[in-house]
């Protein structure tokens, strides 16, 4: 009983360490390079070489497969790659993915205490937060390989085992059988790293022989689709479609691997050096996680060399496969829960988002500016769209940030996700301001009141004014950069505009220039602009402030 204790111990604490080794050290990489990797996507072009190549150094980046391509789902969800980007990347992801396993068949587990002391040190005591992050990286790095290294002692005992030796000779009689485990394995671990680590943990005791071990990894390869079908769920088509398209490439090149498996398994022995069925005196194979680092990485550079040529067709299969949208509720920004795998990408995204908002913002004063200056109706119906819209943005703004907030991001990604929430705020404030300004233009249109020239002048004088302070502010948040004190301290000049402009207003209804009702109006569009200068001024302060 007691030596059943020690395997199931050795198998859950050993993989419980991995796991959160690899999640440490991946959730690290992330918030040392996250906003960098919508720029790295954004590079993307129709090349398909280049979307693989994007594919392969952002799964190296952080570290997760499933991350990538479930975060490619919810670009593609968000109409921000077409299907044909998206396969490119995905079949670069599944050669990115193999790096970890390269990493553990070094068997540097002697380094593994060393840097979870070193990266526990960093992560604890260090002021820098850049070192922190470095320190969750190293830290996570080591207890990998202190997980890995419990689990393989762990199924040690089992060499002794007739009867999981017969199961494993099971296997490698029927590859088709280990291909269905290893495939079920991962679904339920939901990481192919980790199975992978199993399966070197299982041949290095020597309870699997590498052509075993080989089937098993083409289905880790199978099983890892499984998240970015489940992300897909609910998703649309084009998103479907992605999640789909790295299932078909998995198992597309797996069929072909079967058929092929003796003279692959045949082809990486003779480039690996070292004999993967060599044992030492403890019983230990020291050679075989090479060998199967190397299948795994030789296996999806040769599915993608197979398939990147063929990718229209692919896509083509694809479109005929997944015919339908799925029924969904009508969202106006491209935000979608799959994003949040990727933590610091998707704020990235979010900041694309608040740009999209600002701009509408933005189109909506130059609306209102035409409609009050030409007397016209023509845009009522458009403003009112754009209110609406800019209510709908702060809504699935501030839901995706509360979801956002729960995720693993730097401290200065925190404190930029308050940044947002405030300049959403008063964007959406500014389209109801502008909405007034409209709503009195349609009653001056309607009732043909008279607007002294007088009057007229000094609304386009305020709102180009207005303007120029709403798009300067607004690109230097879409930008990045800080606005000068003279640019931020317009909103002075418009709220001196404004106190002047009803004072002269006043003299004018003294003198009976102006209508009473027609000069109600003409103060009530001038409070609208005020309080948009008062809301762009919070802008360019809140944005001045967190650069």
């Amino acid at each position: 009983m007691s030596g059943w204790f020690t395997i199931i111990s050795g198998l859950v604490g050993g993989l419980g360490l991995f796991l959160y080794g690899m999640k440490l050290m991946s959730e690290g990489l992330q918030k040392s390079v996250g906003e960098s990797l919508k720029k790295i996507l954004e590079k993307l072009t129709a090349n398909r070489f280049v979307g693989a190549g994007v594919g392969t150094l952002v799964t190296i980046l952080i570290q997760s497969s499933s991350a990538t391509t479930v975060m490619i789902v919810g670009f593609v969800n968000a109409g921000l790659l077409n299907l044909t980007q998206a396969l490119s990347v995905i079949l670069g992801a599944n050669i990115g993915t193999t790096i970890t396993a390269q990493i553990i068949a070094f068997k540097i587990s002697a380094a593994a205490l060393p840097a979870v002391g070193v990266g526990g040190g960093m992560v604890l005591f260090a002021k820098r937060t850049k070192i922190k992050y470095m320190g969750e990286i190293i830290l996570g790095f080591g207890l990998l390989f202190f997980g890995m290294n419990i689990l393989t002692e762990g199924l040690a005992p089992l060499q002794d085992s007739q009867k999981f030796r017969d199961l494993f000779l099971t296997f490698a009689d029927i590859p088709f059988l280990a291909v269905f485990v290893g495939a079920l394995t991962t679904i339920i671990v939901q990481s192919s790293s980790a199975t992978v680590g199993i399966t070197m943990a299982l041949a290095s005791n020597g309870l699997v022989d590498f052509p075993c071990a080989a089937a098993l990894i083409l289905g880790e390869n199978i099983g890892t689709t499984v998240t970015a079908n489940i992300a897909a769920i609910g998703a649309s088509r084009s998103a479907k479609q992605a999640a789909f398209g790295h299932f078909f490439f998995n198992v597309a090149g797996v069929i072909y691997m079967l058929i092929l498996l003796k003279p692959f398994v045949w082809l990486v022995d003779l480039i690996t050096p070292g004999d993967p069925s060599f044992m030492t005196a403890d019983g230990t194979i020291p050679f075989v996680s090479r060998h199967i680092a190397n299948f795994h990485t030789m296996f999806n550079i040769i599915n993608m060399a197979v398939f990147l040529p063929l990718i229209n067709i692919v896509a083509a299969i694809i479109n005929k496969v997944i015919k339908t949208d799925p029924e969904q509720k009508f969202r106006h920004t491209r935000l979608a829960p799959a994003m949040l795998s990727t933590p610091e990408t998707a704020l990235a995204q979010v900041r694309s988002e608040l740009s999209v908002m600002a701009k509408i913002a933005l189109d909506s004063i130059v609306l209102a500016r035409d409609a009050v200056v030409s007397r016209k109706s023509k845009g009522m119906q458009v403003a009112a769209e754009y209110e609406a819209t800019l209510d709908a943005y702060k809504i699935e703004l501030f839901a995706f940030i509360d979801m956002l907030n729960l995720k693993p991001l730097s401290d200065k990604s925190l404190s930029s996700l308050e940044t947002i929430r405030i300049i959403t705020s008063n964007l959406e404030e500014i389209g109801d301001q502008t909405r007034k300004i409209m709503k009195s233009a349609e009653k001056i249109i309607e009732k043909k009141q008279n607007i002294s020239s007088a009057a007229n002048k000094e609304l386009i004088e305020i709102f180009s004014v207005v303007i120029a302070f709403a798009a300067n502010t607004f690109e230097a948040f879409s930008t990045g950069k800080r606005q000068t004190e003279e640019e931020i301290f317009l909103e002075d000049k418009i709220d001196g505009m404004h106190k002047s402009f009803r004072k002269n207003h006043l003299k004018r209804l003294n003198k009976g220039i102006c209508s009473l009702e027609a000069g109600m109006h003409f103060v009530d569009i001038l409070n609208a602009l005020e309080k948009v200068g008062d809301h762009t001024f919070s802008i360019a302060q809140t944005n001045n402030y967190n650069r």
